[in-house]
Formats: structure tokens, C-alpha cells, sequence
């Protein structure tokens, strides 16, 4: 994780050494260029009997345009045709320089509803769920807590989200955490993942499914969606190159290898709720511009022109 998110590291809090490490604070890594070229691959279709109601973008995709001008971002993405985002915490906060009323004014100005935010968790977390709850969120996640290096350390993570979504609870909205690759790897005779959703309480804490994530940490989403069923509410929507090992290797939606015609319509028969465009790299485009196409490439699964 070698990007500005993890200069967040250095100022925030963990509860143990090894424990809980947290770059600030979206889903990945700030590598948007590459030289490789994205393969080719049909476009994917919806099959008939799954389509989407709304879908939304996680805004760190946006990241650059929208730490210069939040305002027009928004306008922007909801011009594109996001009915919903996920928000990211920065140095300046969840709402931006805005206080939470004006967060929310200006969101219902531009027609479109923050769903989700990642946050840094170890920081004033009561009062960012009491925040969100006013801005009309449903979920505060955790984007990031890093491989730990015993099952105890674990288990302290567990126990960590467990909180957190007590918290969330009793400010009137949810909890989730957000996976990555790691988590799907094996470690000290267990998937950390498997003991991450074995071991946070279901009526506290949900989970978002990054299926890029999970396709790049060898596992495969329609099993985990099935196996938890009802426990992942949120996804990220982010296609993966072809031909290459890297790990950061995000791409257009619909240009990649990752079948979502095949996963989305499990996740939907299984409790998903939130459908989150994102992106990471970009390939002879501008943030902005694969934004749009990504957009496009998601109406086509709603039935809508």
C-alpha cells in the first residue's frame, strides 16, 4: 500500500502494535498510471432477470478532481448518472470543509445520496456516526486494517468492529468493513477473512464486498456471497485487467476479466443492497472520463438508455 492514503498511517491511532493500521482512508493504493495496455474483452451483459435499481462511486476514484473542487465533482458524477456515492476521510474531513447540514444541502441539490463513508475508526468516532446519521448516511466502514501478525491480533480486530458497531447502532446507522486481498490468504491454520465474518456480530457489524479485492486474493466472490448470506450489503464494483499479476491493475468496467453479468445477480439474491463503482487505475482516460464510461456500462444493467 505505497500511496498517499498510507501517510494517514503515521497520525493515526492503533489499539496495538500490529493491530489496526489504517491508511487514510479510501478502498486502495494511488498507482493510477501504468504502461501496460488493458486487454480487450466483450462487453459483458446483464442477464435479464437481474437488473439494477440505482448504482453509486466510491469517490476516492475521483480523488484529484475531488480534493480540488468537491462541489463540481458531485455535480459532475451526478450528471454521469450515480444516484449515490461512498465517501472517503482526508485531512479535511468527512464533509469536506462543509459543515454536515451543508454537506447534505448540497447533495440534495446535485440529486444524489451519500450512502457510505470510509473513515478512520480510531478518531472521534462517536461523533463522525452522529455526523453521518445527520447527513443521512447508513453506513461509516472501515477501509483498511492491514495483515496482522497473530490470530490474538485478530481477534482484537473482531472485538474492534464489534464496537464500532455499537456505536454506529446507537447513533441510529451501521457499521461495515471493507476487505482486500490479504484477508483472503492463508494464516496460522485459518482465512482471515473467514474469522473476520465468524467473528463479528451480524447484528453490528456488515460487511463490503470489494469483489476486485477478492478476485485478487484467489478466492472467489459467488462463494463468499453465498456462504455469508445477507452479511455483505455493500459492494465495489471495480474490474480487473487482464494478462498481468500486478495487484493494482483496475480498469474500465467491462474491459476487464471479472464476469459481474455472473456475480451480481448472486449478490443481489443474497442481501446486497449498494452497488459502488470504482477505480483505480486508468488507461488512456482521465479519472473523470472512465468515470462516465463506468457509468454507462452500469446503466446498461438497469434496463435504462
Amino acid at each position: 500500500m505505497k500511496n498517499n492514503r498510507r501517510k494517514f498511517v503515521q497520525i493515526a491511532s492503533t489499539l496495538t502494535a500490529g493491530s489496526l493500521l489504517l491508511p487514510a482512508i479510501g478502498c486502495n493504493s494511488d498507482k493510477t498510471k501504468s504502461t501496460n495496455t488493458t486487454a480487450s474483452v466483450p462487453e459483458k451483459k446483464m442477464p435479464e432477470a437481474f437488473k439494477l435499481d440505482k448504482f453509486g462511486i466510491q469517490l476516492y476514484s475521483l480523488k484529484e478532481d475531488f480534493a480540488q473542487d468537491p462541489k463540481d465533482v458531485l455535480k459532475k458524477v451526478s450528471d454521469f448518472g450515480y444516484r449515490q456515492v461512498e465517501g472517503y476521510e482526508m485531512k479535511r474531513g468527512l464533509w469536506w470543509d462543509m459543515t454536515p447540514k451543508d454537506f447534505k444541502a448540497y447533495l440534495d441539490d446535485v440529486n444524489i445520496r451519500m450512502v457510505s463513508s470510509h473513515c478512520d475508526i480510531h478518531n472521534d468516532f462517536e461523533k463522525k456516526a452522529e455526523q453521518a446519521a445527520e447527513v443521512g448516511l447508513e453506513y461509516l466502514i472501515c477501509p483498511w486494517i492491514g495483515p496482522q501478525k497473530t490470530v490474538d491480533a485478530w481477534k482484537e480486530v473482531t472485538d474492534k468492529f464489534n464496537k464500532c458497531g455499537q456505536i454506529c447502532k446507537d447513533a441510529g446507522i451501521k457499521f461495515a468493513y471493507h476487505n482486500h486481498a490479504y484477508s483472503f490468504k492463508a494464516f496460522s491454520g485459518m482465512i482471515p477473512h473467514d474469522f473476520i465474518m465468524d467473528n463479528t456480530d451480524p447484528d453490528l457489524v456488515d460487511h463490503e464486498m470489494d469483489i476486485y479485492w477478492v478476485v485478487t486474493g484467489g478466492a472467489d466472490p459467488k462463494e463468499y456471497l453465498k456462504k455469508y448470506s445477507n452479511r455483505f450489503k455493500l459492494c465495489h464494483i471495480k474490474d480487473r485487467m487482464a494478462d498481468t499479476d500486478e495487484e493494482m491493475a483496475s480498469t474500465n468496467l467491462g474491459t476487464g476479466i471479472i464476469d459481474f453479468a455472473d456475480i451480481l445477480p448472486v449478490a443481489a439474491a443474497n442481501g446486497m443492497k449498494y452497488y459502488l463503482a470504482e477505480q483505480e487505475r486508468y488507461e488512456g482516460t482521465t479519472a473523470l472520463e472512465s468515470a462516465e464510461m463506468n457509468a454507462k456500462y452500469l446503466m446498461g444493467f438497469t434496463g435504462k438508455s
